[in-house]
């Protein structure tokens, strides 16, 4: 198959399943690995797409990435990130920890820890957390997210309204070059914001490819963490606010 011909099929299948791996499209094109991430390397260059660790995906500033798909993408970056983070955290300790598959491999990381009493919005962190005995886990209320098990809405903010916590650990859907923390869902939004307004420090997961990545809701501002944990470094004038601010970043 010509190059510009397998390059525009790979776009057909980036736009039907929203993200695909390096590996998939090896088998389906019976071509290197090498030939692929060129491929992909040219496309991401013309801004046709965004490359991640193992594959590539199309962003969109009005619907995420289906969930299952998101738990894949970029995953040793994820738990370079969590493990780096839960050094952070004592035993003993309190925290919030809001939706998304960044906050979800920090919980497994957090297992190691003894004693945390925790507050979260996402279902899939309170089952991960649930293994430990010695935790305590309480679940917001709200309205459940089918496609992701998160838990939003009003009730949800007032629930996190109640608690002030050692820790707020918050994920994030895309960070922009201002420095606004962006998500897609106002629910989720209001529920994260409550979480940093009612935790001593807040601990801010992001992978190297949510900056710059496009969501049309604002949450907040990269200046309201007290840690910033990602796995390569953020461009220049995310940098120099973090220093201007005094907020702590840490590379992995």
């Amino acid at each position: 198959m010509a190059q510009h011909r397998r390059q525009d099929r790979i776009l057909e299948m980036i736009r039907e399943h929203g993200f695909v791996t390096t590996e998939q499209l090896v088998e389906t094109f019976h071509v290197t690995p090498q030939t692929i991430r060129r491929d992909l390397n040219e496309l991401a260059r013309q801004n046709l797409l965004r490359r991640h660790h193992g594959g590539a995906g199309i962003d969109s500033s009005t619907a995420n990435t289906e969930y299952q798909t998101r738990k894949i993408m970029d995953l040793e970056a994820k738990e370079r990130i969590a493990e780096a983070l839960v050094e952070m955290i004592p035993d003993n300790a309190s925290m919030f920890i809001n939706i998304g598959t960044t906050t979800e491999t920090i919980a497994r990381a957090l297992l190691k820890k003894n004693n945390l009493q925790v507050v979260t919005n996402n279902l899939h962190v309170a089952s991960i957390l649930s293994a430990k005995e010695d935790f305590h886990i309480i679940i917001a209320g709200g309205e459940v997210r089918n496609r992701d098990g998160g838990i939003v809405g009003e009730a949800t903010r007032d629930f996190i309204n109640q608690f002030k916590m050692d820790f707020g650990i918050i994920g994030i859907s895309g960070i922009h070059s201002d420095g606004s923390l962006l998500d897609f869902d106002y629910r989720e939004v209001r529920v994260a914001q409550a979480i940093i307004a009612n935790s001593d420090q807040v601990l801010l997961a992001a992978d190297h490819t949510k900056f710059g990545r496009k969501a049309m809701v604002r949450l907040g501002t990269i200046t309201q963490a007290n840690h910033v944990f990602t796995d390569a470094p953020p461009p220049k004038p995310l940098r120099a606010m973090l220093a201007d601010n005094d907020i702590q970043l840490h590379v992995v």
